[in-house]
């Protein structure tokens, strides 16, 4: 493990023999709050939220298939429990926080079906939980089109359209330059083919469910079925966001996790100054 200036604690866990990337930050006595990224980026999504929660101990993996975990394999089941070993083994006798993006928000579902009784607190930002018809076919098109990320043109167009800025467009480029086509069809499979599991209901914490107003409509659906299958789960929409609220307008987003934090019945109006 080893510190940087504005990184935080750089560490690597062996889990089953592999050895998983994460970054620590902030007060190592607080709560624990780990923050899970989406697929195609990694755990350098949250740096705003890295910033802002310095009173909270913060966690940020990187998933298998990304980043600083890039040689390991990519499953949601799996990644859930190695984050549900590496939550445990930080979390001792502490307040435990989870929040999750899109790929890392079906993790965090996986992760509260496996272990409903670990996380005390769950923020699940734009999680598809309704398998998507005609997945298959659809994967094998987008990975006639992976040799794109190659071109950098083509990727300055998707960093856009993810709401990644130009400081974290070189990191973003590189990352998906090395990213196996072997990862991203996986990575493309989990996430169409994601449900809810069965033990999500058993869940006892409290579970605040995003998806922004301008996202599709399959993302509301599975916002409601996430409140459908848990009555502890809260739902929320977004009112102006996109598919990546966080990295879009991180002051909103975590002045809404705070609120969130404090306690109450979510509200838009917890979205204000």
């Amino acid at each position: 493990m080893r510190s940087g200036a504005n990184n935080g604690i750089v560490g690597k866990k062996e889990l089953n023999l592999v050895e998983l990337f994460y970054r620590e930050f902030g007060d190592k006595a607080a709560p624990l709050m780990m923050f899970i990224h989406g697929g195609g980026v990694s755990g350098w999504m949250w740096k705003k939220q890295a910033e802002h929660f310095q009173d909270y101990h913060i966690v940020i993996p990187d998933l298998p298939g990304h980043g600083g975990s890039g040689k390991m394999a990519l499953t949601i089941d799996g990644s859930a429990r190695l984050l549900l070993e590496l939550l445990e083994d930080k979390g001792k006798g502490k307040r435990t926080i989870a929040a999750g993006f899109s790929l890392g928000a079906q993790v965090l579902v996986a992760m509260l079906g496996m272990r409903p009784d670990l996380i005390s607190d769950a923020m699940i930002n734009s999680a598809l939980v309704k398998p998507m018809p005609l997945a298959k076919p659809l994967i094998r098109l987008m990975a006639a089109f992976h040799p794109l990320v190659r071109s950098r043109t083509f990727s300055k167009i998707q960093a856009r359209s993810m709401y990644i800025d130009d400081e974290d467009f070189e990191t973003y480029y590189r990352e998906s330059r090395s990213m196996r086509k072997e990862t991203f069809v996986a990575m493309m499979e989990e996430n169409m083919s994601f449900a809810v599991p069965d033990r999500f209901g058993s869940a006892g914490c409290r579970m605040l469910a995003t998806a922004g107003e301008k996202e599709r409509a399959i993302m509301k659906r599975s916002l409601e079925e996430l409140t459908r299958r848990n009555p502890n789960c809260k739902g929320l929409v977004v009112p102006g966001a996109g598919h990546g609220f966080s990295l879009a307008e991180p002051e909103r987003f975590n002045r809404l996790v705070r609120r969130w934090l404090n306690g109450g019945e979510p509200s838009a109006e917890w979205l204000l100054p």
